[in-house]
């Protein structure tokens, strides 16, 4: 576990799928024909206290609704990829937009979209109910749910492990 926590220290980046991960897996239809997503404001406060630290930030998800960009923007995240077909190549972007290496990134995902954007990465993790196909690339699997706070969880671990996170007592 100490070679892990190590590894953490090397994190200057975060990028996270939404359904499944920042969200349960399932989702409400609202008559309109919109899905409507839970999420927990605990992931949204980690969220916020990444940025502040410096760290970078990206959404990378095949869903389409604007709302999760308004909800990531309120938050500050700048780099929100919706409706992506090539999660590789919007991870691409963001490291060169954000001039971060592959190494450097946790990405946190939790199904086969993920897959290959994951074996990229530094640090591949996942929400203790991902896909066992996820589970077994994952570095780093969360005891919460998707939606339940594996967000905060991870975000608060690499935190910690870098002298930044608020309480280290």
């Amino acid at each position: 576990m100490n070679y892990f926590k190590e590894e953490l220290r090397r994190i200057r980046a975060f990028v996270f799928d939404v359904d499944g991960v920042i969200s349960p897996n399932e989702v409400v239809l609202h008559p309109s024909g919109d899905m409507m997503r839970k999420v927990s404001t605990r992931d949204g406060f980690a969220i916020q206290m990444a940025l502040k630290k410096g760290f970078k930030v990206a959404i990378i998800t095949g869903a389409r609704s604007e709302s999760i960009r308004k909800r990531f923007s309120d938050l500050g995240v700048s780099s929100v990829y919706l409706a992506s077909v090539d999660k590789v190549a919007d991870l691409k972007d963001f490291m060169d937009k954000e001039s971060v290496l592959p190494d450097q990134i946790l990405y946190m995902g939790d199904d086969l979209p993920d897959y290959e954007v994951m074996k990229m990465v530094g640090i591949p993790a996942c929400p203790n109910d991902a896909v066992p196909d996820i589970q077994a690339i994952s570095q780093y699997i969360s005891n919460l749910s998707g939606g339940a706070g594996c967000v905060r969880d991870i975000i608060e671990q690499v935190l910690r492990a870098q002298g930044y996170w608020p309480l280290l007592g």
